[in-house]
C-alpha cells in the first residue's frame, strides 16, 4: 500500500499504525502547500482537495478521509489487532476516530493552526476545546488507551494532541491526558514516527522552529 503524507500532519496515524503492525508501505511526501508529490507531480490529480492522508491499496484503489484509512489498514492487518472486529467494541472505535476528527481535529486544532482565522474565531476554538480535552481527561483517568487496548483511534489522537505545541495548548490541566500523552510518544511505533517526520519538517521548512512534543 501507498500512503501519501505530509510531515506531521493527521497522515502520521497511519504511519504509526503500519509500524506498530510491522508491515510494508512506502511513504510517499506531499507538499500540500506547493500541491505537489514529491517527484512533482501533481498531487490535486490525486485528491482535488489538496490533502493528506491518501491510501492507495494493493488494489490501486484511491481512499482518502482518515477515519476510513485507519480503519481499512486495521482489517488489512489483523495480526495487529489494531481495531476490535465488531460489535459495541467496533462502535466505540468509530465514535472515538469521530470525536477526533470532528471535535478535535476540524474544529478546533485546525482553526489554531491557520494564520488567517482571526482572533475571535481562535479565542472560541479555544474554549471549545477545553471542554473537548477535559472529556478525554476524565476517560483516561485510569485508563492506558481509549479503548481496552491500543487502536487506530490512540495513533490519531496522540498525532493531533502532537499540534499542542505549535498552538500553545497547555495539556497541564488535564493530567490524565498529559500522562497519556507522554506514554504514547515513548510507545516505539509513535516514537519512530515521530522522528521521522520531525526531520522531514524541518527539512521542508528550515525557518521554522518548534520545541519538543512533550512539553506539551
Amino acid at each position: 500500500m501507498d500512503l501519501y503524507f505530509a510531515p506531521l500532519a493527521c497522515s502520521m496515524a497511519t504511519r504509526i499504525a503500519f509500524y506498530e503492525a510491522n508491515a510494508p508501505a512506502r511513504f510517499i511526501h506531499v507538499r500540500t502547500k506547493a500541491g505537489k508529490v514529491e517527484d512533482g507531480t501533481d498531487f490535486v490529480a490525486i485528491n482535488p482537495l489538496g490533502q493528506v492522508p491518501v491510501l492507495r491499496t494493493d488494489d490501486g484503489e484511491l481512499l482518502t478521509e482518515n477515519g476510513a484509512i485507519l480503519q481499512y489498514v486495521a482489517e488489512h492487518l489483523p495480526g495487529a489487532a489494531l481495531a476490535p472486529s465488531g460489535g459495541m467494541a467496533r462502535a466505540r472505535l468509530q465514535e472515538w476516530l469521530s470525536f477526533i476528527g470532528t471535535e478535535l481535529h476540524k474544529a478546533t486544532y485546525v482553526v489554531l493552526l491557520d494564520p488567517k482565522a482571526p482572533d475571535a474565531t481562535k479565542a472560541a476554538a479555544r474554549d471549545k476545546l477545553a471542554v473537548r480535552l477535559a472529556v478525554l481527561d476524565k476517560h483516561l483517568t485510569g485508563r492506558d488507551y481509549l479503548l481496552d487496548r491500543f487502536s487506530v483511534a490512540d495513533a490519531y489522537l496522540t498525532t493531533v494532541l502532537n499540534w499542542s505545541v505549535p498552538t500553545r495548548v497547555s495539556l497541564a490541566d488535564y493530567p490524565a491526558l498529559k500522562a497519556y500523552h507522554q506514554r504514547m510518544l515513548s510507545r516505539p511505533s509513535i516514537a519512530r514516527a515521530v522522528a521521522e517526520e520531525r526531520t522531514l519538517f524541518f527539512v521542508e521548512r528550515p525557518t521554522v522552529t518548534m520545541p519538543e512534543f512533550d512539553q506539551a
